[in-house]
């Protein structure tokens, strides 16, 4: 009886092995000689593919980028629910993996589908009516505000210990000890207040500009 073949070593083979041991152990743990033997290949093998350890985790950025959902800018929602929208679709694809965050925040690159996400929002920006310099002002805003909130949990910067939180040191953080149980509900709730808070004040700008203020 034949031998099962191994799958064959491509390029979409990689980038998703490694996006998992980015996505479980961090950036640290991608080397050219862990991943192939994950892939139960030999290194040279990944040469053909990629030529460096970067350009993996630069593919492995884009990956996690072309998660980003990007049809709230083409099917002719305004441009404040269209950037709510965008801003909830690309923080859910880093919360899911936030351990390549770092790699993201460089900026976009050569990498494809990051210069997509950007043509994408300055585009709409732009078509909604902004000037093209504020347009891309809102798209640096936005991308500081959504990559500052994958970077860390606030809830979850608390421990769960109420003796870490003497109210002779500390008399406003009687009931930080509790945060950390609810982490997921309060970064939400925080992410969805600032957000507001921001599409607020772009509102006002906008109004401003059009009534040339």
């Amino acid at each position: 009886m034949a031998r099962p073949r191994k799958p064959l070593l491509s390029t979409d083979r990689i980038v998703e092995t490694a996006r998992e041991l980015v996505d479980a152990e961090g950036l640290a743990a991608v080397s050219t000689r862990r991943l192939a033997a994950e892939l139960g290949v030999s290194g040279p093998s990944l040469y053909n593919h990629f030529r460096t350890k970067d350009e993996i985790l630069e593919a492995v950025a884009d990956s996690v980028s072309a998660l980003v959902d990007l049809s709230m800018f083409e099917d002719g929602r305004d441009w404040r629910t269209a950037l709510h929208d965008w801003a909830v679709s690309y923080r859910a694809a880093l919360r899911d993996h936030p351990n390549i965050v770092p790699v993201l925040a460089r900026g976009p690159g050569r990498r494809p589908a990051a210069l997509r996400v950007a043509d994408a929002a300055y585009g709409a920006m732009v078509d909604a009516g902004w000037p093209p310099s504020q347009a891309t002002s809102i798209g640096a805003l936005m991308r500081y505000f959504i990559m500052g909130s994958a970077l860390g949990s606030f809830a979850g910067g608390f421990v769960d210990d109420a003796s870490a939180y003497d109210p002779a040191d500390y008399p406003h953080l009687g009931q930080a000890h509790l945060l950390a149980e609810q982490q997921e509900k309060i970064d939400e709730r925080a992410f969805e207040t600032g957000l507001a808070a921001l599409l607020d004040g772009l509102a006002q700008q906008y109004e401003q500009a059009r009534q040339g203020v």
